[in-house]
């Protein structure tokens, strides 16, 4: 069982102020640089946890454990397999925000609260898992759009499993003045 991380979390999160500050997470991988506008209007809490957690490191190194084309890419998981998290879960945060190309979403098991780490950045438009899923950002510029689409087209097993290995190198929180 990962260790919880929820309280290096909340010290990483305790400055984080919404109202006056912009913020975007950076994903390094081996396939590229991923830029992500958050959107903490509709999911404060998701925005707050990723951040969290980019912040500590939590995600340098992780793989992209899976991957369905024209579906999803999905990563965040510590144990590389789908299962793992960072010992804690947050509540959903459901929006009217469409799932596209681009958006930034959290994965959970069939309990609504159950997001923890995993997320994953749809690869085309995906209506099912619109109000089901909770979507707080997505690709900041077109360079990012490209490198998240080029994850989704690397080859996979019959698991959705990359065959060759995609990497988070690192993450990091970019922070803005509004």
């Amino acid at each position: 069982m990962p260790a919880n991380r929820q309280s290096e979390v909340q010290s990483a999160i305790a400055d984080v102020d919404f109202d006056s500050k912009n913020y975007q997470v950076e994903f390094e991988t081996n396939k590229g640089t991923i830029l992500l506008d958050l959107w903490p209007d509709i999911a404060p809490g998701h925005c707050k946890n990723l951040i969290g957690l980019a912040k500590i490191g939590f995600y340098d190194g992780i793989i992209v454990h899976r991957v369905i084309p024209g579906f999803v890419l999905q990563a965040g998981c510590p144990l590389g397999n789908g299962t793992g998290g960072p010992g804690y879960t947050i509540d959903a945060e459901f929006n009217e925000q469409p799932h596209e190309a681009g958006v930034l979403s959290m994965a959970r098991t069939s309990d609504p609260n159950s997001a923890g780490s995993q997320f994953f950045i749809c690869l085309d438009r995906v209506p099912h898992l619109d109000r089901q899923y909770t979507g707080f950002g997505k690709t900041a510029n077109d360079e990012s759009l490209k490198v998240v689409l080029s994850i989704g087209n690397v080859p996979t097993d019959a698991s959705d499993r990359p065959t060759e290995e995609v990497k988070i190198l690192s993450g990091r929180v970019i922070e803005s003045e509004k």
